[in-house]
């Protein structure tokens, strides 16, 4: 056992001090790895910022959370030309499934996508996401407020001229000013703010609720016509715990399709999806982005390992003398063989540790920069970019540390003279 440990030992020595005399082409050899492990880690560590970011912004939503829309959120087997002739969602809908549709936790109507200049008096903002909705939205969004309050069922119902104003919405146009009962003018009309809503920071997917409003859909219905095509209108169902959601579903499918009037054999005219189906698309688009990062990154590393191989191949050459005296006083090939092996995996180690540290390095400036999109360096990548660049010093090593171990001590002094 103390035979090979002196061997590790001597021949991580005999590396190291190879490495120092050869400093241009240590760092040479080092930049080829530290692009490739940087590369890699860089891109795996941008895709889990962004699906954690997109997890954070979803994570108050119910995954059960079911839309009825007249459109399709993924690929569908209706015909283009009938999807664009189906109806959209309208009030008369939503009250069919709030009263006859069991085990609901929470519906509500809502128009969204809209976007709109709000004003109050001389300050103005431009382009804002204007949620246009029944009360309900309120506890499927899980939306919380921080001053006043939002609208109730009756101001729903009725379409009272009143407004709940996200945090951003509310900092822009009244910045230190309490807005409660305040006017503000949106679609030439005034009114009257009754509420703001806690700050949630950065939506990945979507505007933040921090940069939306919300009023009632029912006051807008009233001069504006809800039956316009290529509008994002929905009835969205927040069901309640611990129920069959395949029953529920064909329940309400079964229940509206009545309603509608469609008969035995007709398609639907309208289509029942779930928030967990949002989600695993999200989940294929990152597992797409990771496999791309991957395919580019892994180009990078090969010319790294190929650059590691080379420097090594050209070592050998360079020490055939210095390894054939070795072997003529005794030294065995084991000790050749660690001695080039080791030197190649030191490269590759230190040169991905410098690829990792950069990619720590612009995490720390991206988070200072951005304060509300939060970058993450995960352990498993660490350990991932570390085994990656072991395994490349390896990999490439290993060839020319096994010619360097083979070569006959009387050639390899011949050569080298």
């Amino acid at each position: 056992m103390l035979v090979y440990l002196r061997l590790f030992k001597e021949s991580f020595s005999f590396a190291l001090n190879a490495l120092r005399n050869n400093k241009l082409r240590t760092f040479l050899s080092l930049l080829g790895v530290t692009v490739g492990i940087f590369s890699i880690i860089a891109v795996l560590a941008a895709v889990d910022s962004l699906n954690r970011n997109i997890k954070d912004s979803l994570e108050g939503i119910d995954a059960n959370t079911t839309y009825v829309t007249h459109f399709s959120f993924g690929p569908s087997d209706v015909p283009k030309w009938k999807r664009e002739n189906f109806e959209s969602m309208q009030y008369d809908d939503f009250k069919f499934i709030s009263k006859n549709i069991p085990d609901i936790d929470a519906c509500a109507y809502g128009w969204f996508g809209a976007r709109e200049t709000i004003r109050y008096e001389s300050e103005a903002m431009s382009n804002v996401n204007v949620n246009l909705s029944t009360n309900g939205i309120y506890r499927i969004s899980n939306l919380n407020v921080d001053n006043g309050r939002f609208y109730n069922d009756v101001e729903s119902i009725s379409g009272s001229p009143v407004i709940v104003l996200g945090y951003e919405i509310a900092k822009g146009l009244f910045d230190n000013l309490d807005p409660i009962g305040r006017k503000v003018r949106i679609y030439g009309r005034k009114l009257t703010v009754i509420g703001t809503l806690e700050k949630v920071g950065i939506s990945t997917v979507g505007d933040s609720p921090d940069e939306q409003v919300f009023l009632p859909i029912n006051y807008v219905r009233k001069f504006k016509s809800t039956k316009t095509k290529n509008q994002f209108l929905a009835i969205i169902i927040k069901p309640k715990e611990n129920i069959d959601l395949d029953a529920f579903e064909n329940t309400l499918k079964q229940k509206f399709r009545v309603y509608r009037g469609l008969k035995a054999g007709e398609i639907n005219d309208f289509f029942v999806s779930r928030f967990s189906g949002f989600v695993s698309i999200l989940d294929a688009l990152i597992g797409t982005l990771n496999g791309i990062g991957w395919a580019i990154s892994l180009f990078s590393l090969l010319v790294g390992g190929f650059g590691i191989a080379n420097i090594m191949f050209v070592s050998v050459k360079e020490r055939t003398n210095l390894i054939g005296i070795q072997k003529s006083l005794g030294a065995k090939n084991k000790f050749i063989l660690f001695q080039f092996l080791f030197e190649a995996i030191i490269l590759a180690i230190v040169g991905g540790l410098v690829g990792l540290g950069l990619v720590w390095i612009i995490i720390i400036i991206a988070d200072n920069l951005a304060t509300d999109f939060k970058f993450i360096l995960s352990a498993g990548n660490i350990i991932l970019g570390f085994s990656l660049s072991t395994f490349i010093g390896l990999v490439s090593g290993l060839i020319p540390a096994i010619a360097a171990s083979r070569l006959d001590p009387v050639e390899a002094i011949r050569t080298g003279m």
